[in-house]
């Protein structure tokens, strides 16, 4: 009897041991089926300060990779428009192994490009990455890791607009941060559209936002008309500027449109979320369909838009012609 039952449990034990090693095969489509779930994508965009202009890029940005990728996950950190947080917050980026950068202005680029040269960089509002990089023979192709969106509206036709409106006017005074290597370029290129129509051209530049009000006063007192290009702090401080210019009784011809909404009364303007838009475009590329960033041109919006502002034309006495739209 004793013998019956040691077979019985010694049957029981080699039964439960066979089940066990059957359950465990079972096991193993769901440790494959992990395994093959699809890694998401990590975006830092790095944005130099807050104000209308950049933050349209970067939501343009944002919706076009959103868009395309389900499975992304954006940081955006602004720099509070000082260029060492923006070398900090790339320094992050970096650290967290991000699989692109975005960077919103020049110096948000020319961090990213010192703090970087394997993630793939984009940038968006950048007037010309030839000056904000310092490259040679710039043919519209940064190669490397950098690619990206420009900011240019057509200056020559800029500066139309200036003879367009204020054709009686003798002095153009252009109002620029000197810290913003793609705004003396606009100013460079003006200021000889300017001269060619007869106009003389003056330049006023600013450090920082400490001593906008000083340039201002100084710029008003002298100029009939002021130019602003698409300037970031100049951008920052249209309250400051938009007081004194008014009480000056002198206009202003801005860039683009954030700034014209601020202090100016009309501007040539491209559209900033277009511009952000075909940026998260190319990111989706580079991410997604293995796009190469070294042979991306860069891309420049489609139209540029004759704006004004109603209600400080009317402050000025200003008559806008056709063929403008109102802000």
């Amino acid at each position: 009897m004793n013998k019956k039952l040691l077979a019985l449990a010694l049957a029981a034990l080699l039964a439960l041991s066979m089940a066990a090693c059957g359950g465990s095969s079972t096991t193993e489509p769901a440790e494959e089926e992990e395994t093959n779930v699809e890694e998401g994508f990590k975006i830092g965009v790095v944005q130099l300060v807050e104000h209308v202009a950049l933050d349209a890029a970067t939501q343009g940005f944002k919706d076009a990779v959103e868009e395309r990728l389900s499975n992304v996950e954006i940081t955006v950190n602004l720099a509070q428009g000082e260029a060492n947080n923006c070398a900090t917050i790339v320094n992050n980026f970096v650290s967290s192994e991000v699989d692109l950068i975005m960077a919103n202005a020049t110096p948000a680029l020319q961090a990213a490009v010192a703090g970087t040269d394997t993630i793939p960089i984009l940038g968006t509002s950048i007037t010309e990455y030839g000056t904000a990089l310092e490259l040679k023979d710039f043919n519209g192709i940064c190669g490397g890791n950098v690619s990206g969106t420009s900011d240019l509206a057509p200056l020559d036709q800029q500066a139309a607009m200036v003879k367009e409106l204020f054709p009686d006017a003798k002095t153009v005074g252009l109002l620029y941060c000197s810290a913003e290597a793609n705004s003396q370029y606009q100013v460079d290129v003006v200021s000889e559209e300017l001269e060619n129509l007869g106009y003389e051209a003056r330049s006023y530049a600013f450090a920082d936002s400490n001593d906008i009000a000083a340039v201002v006063n100084g710029a008003c007192s002298e100029c009939d008309v002021l130019y602003i290009p698409t300037d970031n702090t100049a951008a920052s401080n249209t309250g400051i500027i938009d007081q004194i210019a008014l009480e000056a009784g002198v206009p202003i011809v801005a860039s683009e449109e954030g700034i014209c909404s601020g202090c100016g009364v009309a501007t040539l303007s491209i559209s900033y979320y277009d511009i952000g838009y075909q940026t998260g475009v190319m990111a989706a590329e580079i991410l997604a369909e293995g796009a190469d960033i070294s042979t991306m041109p860069i891309a420049y919006a489609p139209k540029a838009t004759k704006k004004y502002d109603a209600e400080r034309c009317e402050a000025l006495g200003i008559e806008i012609p056709e063929g403008y739209e109102a802000i």
